[in-house]
């Protein structure tokens, strides 16, 4: 019995492939994700995540070799701060394109690229002011 439930928990077709997103700051974080959808830039927030705490953003097999990330801390000053222009809005959003965010409606913010190296599953550590 004890067997059968190890094989089914380490079976290959219940493998859960994610993108996570693990806060070791010992602030609360919002975060902004960016990433490709049928072929067009779509960019998706907020996720809260308390300190040393982890969340799941993607929840299903990355497809994406590249996920950008942008993250405020509570009073909206970015903590993650990149190099690669993305729409973002104040409240929960989903974003397709990143082109002309002010023309738009949207903010324009600064997106941290992550390099999956094409893994099915990674977890970003977010571990305080990036340059």
């Amino acid at each position: 019995m004890l067997g059968a439930a190890l094989l089914a928990i380490l079976s290959p077709d219940n493998a859960h492939a994610e993108f996570t997103v693990c806060n070791q700051t010992l602030d609360v974080v919002n975060l902004a994700v960016g990433q490709k959808v049928d072929n067009a830039d779509q960019t998706d927030g907020w996720w809260t995540i308390g300190a040393n705490q982890c969340v799941n953003v993607i929840r299903e097999e990355l497809t994406n070799r590249y996920i950008y990330l942008y993250a405020t801390d509570v009073f909206g000053h970015a903590i993650l701060n990149g190099s690669t222009e993305m729409c973002i809005d104040r409240r929960r959003f989903s974003i397709r394109g990143i082109e002309e965010c002010w023309q738009r409606g949207h903010i324009a913010a600064r997106f941290v690229e992550v390099d999956t190296l094409e893994q099915v599953r990674w977890t970003y550590f977010l571990t305080g002011s990036s340059p």
